[in-house]
């Protein structure tokens, strides 16, 4: 089996596809050492099963926002059951939307950028999109339709500045605690949401405070009108236990022995749990609704026509908000697309030491962009790199082999709607708290001896969960940052350097702009010119030819380090 496995190694690396992907044992002077094609395939497998729960988690999230559903009325349609019908067919179309996003994406950037990472909507993003833009049931500032204008508007100005490298060098001259910050709070805002009615139903009980403890049962809730706030009785709900210590407990220690697809085990694990019926914890109560649900899920194996969905865009840019949440899409979707490549690059090995970049930088980011439209027009949220593409590189992934192997996993889930649309909130609630406590990892390598960096951070960080609003923690973070280190700036300045805080040059993090400018190399290329940094590369001996580090000790400690969370 060694040998056979070893033959069909040799003969794709010596292949157009070796040559393509750069795999060992090409010839090309640029293959990256230990890829093989049998390591590749595995590691795209490994991507998959680590990022599937994207594929109901998305879902759910985004049909609270009531999706192209028409609520007529102004409280929010709770208990009006031809629009919960409405949001339910909803939910279907984005399984189906979200697992083929996900898999044009995934491989499109294996097959163009090359590079191991997979791609689908990305948690955060869909959250402000449903909770803060569109707003539960639709009670937010625009439109799904408009809200979908918006995104689809963002991949085209993605494209134009990952063109001209506007795109990367932004991220590369932002202050690093606001980069950091950015990414943890958004990871207390998805554990939230994983707490609250829309998963676990832990928290959010009280009509007072909105907040406190919830999990009652139905017939301890505040009225029919508000379901989930309870009268008394909280805490008591099987189903919100079951999330817990299935999907949440039992997951997190799957993840501690380094299981692969631990967040996927536990929520297919809940969600199995809660298919019997009649059970206390059936997702298929013996209801007009509940036996909807399950016809659909006996079907298994089908293909759902997206339905509503679909080019539900309504380009109407005449509307303010439309560009106020468009320009919240673009900051941060640049800090969260930039920031995971560039760690998924690095612990590859295919990040430059020197300008902070890598390898096909602007494919990538145009791949991405691209598909950031595309999903626009199939009614989802913006797509981004995942972190969870870790797993597939500490299996061996270095090239767009595994991504292109993730895509065509994703492919194949579009043809298993009715299994995903079974899967309810306490099941998906479990894995967005866990997935939340991975992304605010960051808060360790933020700057907290210095007040300067660490104000601007922690407001960054406890107002997005506290307002449900990504942007209002983005804008807290920057005019902070602006206004607490831009007046001390300014009176040292005035000063000539004789007014300055005492522990300055101790504490303070130093704004390092990397080499490179704004013009991509592509373009200086085109222009027959050589970029500066890369004659720099080569007189301090940290560039190797393939625009690698040849020293890969660090890079390895910090890519373990994101493995480890990241399976």
């Amino acid at each position: 089996m060694v040998k056979i496995i070893e033959t069909v190694n040799n003969a794709v690396a010596d292949s157009f596809v070796g040559r393509w992907f750069k795999l060992d044992g090409c010839g090309d002077p640029k293959e990256r050492v230990g890829s093989r094609f049998t390591t590749e395939i595995r590691a795209g497998l490994t991507t998959w099963a680590a990022m599937a729960y994207i594929i109901s988690v998305n879902a759910s999230i985004l049909s609270d926002s009531g999706g192209p559903c028409d609520c007529p009325t102004n409280d929010l349609c709770l208990a009006d059951e031809a629009y919960n019908a409405c949001v339910a067919t909803t939910r279907l179309d984005l399984i189906t939307t979200t697992a083929a996003i996900s898999a044009l994406s995934s491989f499109l950037m294996g097959l163009l950028a090359n590079l191991p990472v997979g791609l689908a909507p990305g948690l955060g993003l869909n959250a402000y999109f449903a909770y803060s833009v569109v707003g539960f049931h639709g009670s937010g500032i625009i439109t799904y339709g408009e809200a979908l204008s918006a995104v689809f508007l963002e991949g085209w100005i993605f494209l134009f500045l990952s063109l001209i490298g506007l795109r990367q060098w932004l991220v590369r001259i932002m202050p690093q605690s606001l980069v950091l910050a950015v990414g943890s709070g958004i990871g207390l805002f998805i554990a939230f949401i994983g707490l609250s009615n829309s998963g676990l139903g832990v928290v959010g009980g009280s009509t007072a405070t909105l907040v406190g403890l919830g999990g009652c049962k139905p017939e301890n809730w505040v009225s029919a009108d508000l379901p989930y706030y309870c009268a008394s009785g909280v805490l008591r709900s099987p189903t919100m236990w079951l999330g817990i210590f299935l999907g949440g407990i039992v997951t997190t220690i799957l993840m501690l022995y380094r299981i692969r697809g631990a967040i996927l085990i536990g929520i297919f694990l809940t969600a199995i749990v809660s298919w019997p019926r009649p059970t206390a914890v059936t997702y298929f109560p013996h209801t007009p609704a509940g036996d909807a649900l399950f016809d659909y899920f006996k079907k298994v194996v089908t293909f759902h026509p997206i339905n509503k969905v679909g080019n539900a865009i309504t380009f109407n840019y005449g509307n303010g908000q439309v560009w106020y949440a468009l320009i919240t899409f673009l900051y941060v979707d640049i800090l969260d697309t930039t920031g995971t490549l560039y760690s998924m690059a690095k612990f590859a090995g295919l990040r430059d030491p020197v300008t902070m970049d890598f390898e096909n930088s602007t494919i990538a980011y145009c791949v991405d962009a691209f598909c950031i439209s595309m999903g626009a027009l199939m009614g989802t949220s913006p797509v981004t790199s995942f972190v969870e593409s870790a797993t597939g590189i500490s299996e061996g992934g270095k090239t767009g082999i595994t991504a292109m192997v993730t895509g065509l996993a994703f492919f194949i889930s579009v043809f298993f709607a009715p299994i995903f649309s079974s899967i309810p909130g306490w099941a998906t609630g479990g894995a967005l708290v866990i997935v939340g406590s991975l992304m605010i990892r960051n808060v360790r390598e933020i700057n907290w001896n210095y007040i300067g960096d660490a104000v601007p951070a922690f407001l960054t960080i406890i107002i997005i969960p506290l307002t449900y609003n990504i942007a209002y923690g983005v804008i807290a973070g920057i005019l902070s940052y602006v206004l607490i280190n831009g007046i001390p700036l300014l009176i040292r300045k005035i000063t000539n350097d004789r007014i300055i805080p005492p522990t300055y040059y101790e504490e303070s993090e130093e704004w390092v702009i990397p080499p490179g400018g704004v013009v991509p190399p592509w373009i200086l290329k085109l222009l027959g010119r050589t970029p500066a940094h890369e004659q720099d590369a080569s007189s301090i001996g940290e560039k190797s030819t393939d625009g690698a580090s040849t020293d890969g000790g660090e890079q390895r400690e910090e890519g373990e380090k994101i493995v480890a969370e990241a399976r």
